[in-house]
């Protein structure tokens, strides 16, 4: 479980990752820069860069998640492989499975399914998530890219961070959203009454979605939802705020007798491939419970 800890600095010229290095000697600088990254560390509230300079009386607040596991096992779990090269993987995630091990999941997940298929993966990358360029909540199914050296690694990662990647999703809200085409731009960070939820904040990372109107269905609507960014839970967290949740998000959106997850799919993802520059996108159709959820509100 999570530990919230509390500081006043007292140190008018420090910076914010070497001062709390200094107060919890148990984490070294590059976890700490993990946490700040992550937006676990606040300054007066507000999420901050590790070379911040401190104030004497600046009030610290530095979530520390548990350790995570030492290491990553190998497991005979399925996987569909929508298309392989020689530098990536796409596959076709199912609901329930959590991409990489945490404290609290330590086994099970989507890397140990790829390191039973692709051993050589245990050398690529971050330990707990070799090979891994971005994510997909656990119960959000469809499309992730994943690497398969460190040059492709490198070169995806930076195509993620420049934001020329498409990814798109289906979701289906609760309510008629209008207009049906529109941008929804408001900052993502901790929520600080929950530190475990995101929330729309100021001071939080700059966050756009990008929304269009696929069909009403009665009071629903299915919507496909492209990220401009990628901040944590960014749609789940943007559609909520502003009043039309997820259908099935027991977390920011609105409970359904239809489903027992959110209705959250990732549809559509476009890269470059790293070997040549081409550009190529790949579609994933909606899973058989998303289906069965739209044919029962009809």
């Amino acid at each position: 479980m999570d530990k919230l800890h509390s500081l006043i600095a007292d140190d008018g010229d420090a910076r914010l990752d070497k001062y709390v290095c200094q107060h919890f000697p148990e984490l070294s600088r590059t976890r700490v820069q993990k946490l700040i990254a992550d937006g676990r560390i606040t300054v007066n509230g507000r999420v901050a860069k590790p070379g911040l300079k401190l104030n004497i009386g600046d009030r610290l607040e530095i979530t520390i998640p548990p350790t995570p596991p030492e290491q990553v096992l190998p497991e005979s779990i399925p996987l569909n492989i929508v298309y392989e090269d020689e530098d990536l993987l796409v596959v076709n995630k199912p609901a329930g499975l959590t991409v990489h091990p945490t404290p609290g999941h330590p086994g099970h997940t989507l890397v140990n399914a790829l390191l039973a298929h692709f051993p050589h993966l245990a050398d690529i990358g971050d330990r707990l998530r070799p090979g891994i360029v971005h994510r997909l909540d656990k119960d959000t199914s469809g499309l992730m890219l994943v690497a398969k050296n460190s040059d492709a690694q490198a070169d995806l990662i930076g195509q993620f961070k420049s934001h020329s990647v498409t990814k798109a999703y289906m979701a289906l809200v609760k309510g008629r959203l209008t207009p049906d085409t529109g941008i929804i731009e408001a900052n993502i960070g901790r929520d600080p009454r929950h530190r475990q939820r995101m929330a729309v904040v100021e001071g939080g990372r700059e966050a756009s979605t990008e929304y269009q109107v696929v069909k009403y269905i009665g009071d629903y609507t299915l919507l496909e939802v492209r990220l401009l960014t990628g901040r944590t839970h960014q749609i789940r967290v943007h559609l909520g705020a502003i009043g039309f949740p997820v259908v099935g998000d027991k977390i920011y959106g609105v409970k359904s007798p239809f489903l027992s997850r959110q209705f959250l799919h990732a549809c559509r993802l476009g890269f470059s491939l790293p070997s040549s520059g081409d550009y190529i996108e790949f579609k994933s159709e909606l899973p058989e419970d998303l289906v069965k959820a739209l044919e029962d509100i009809a």
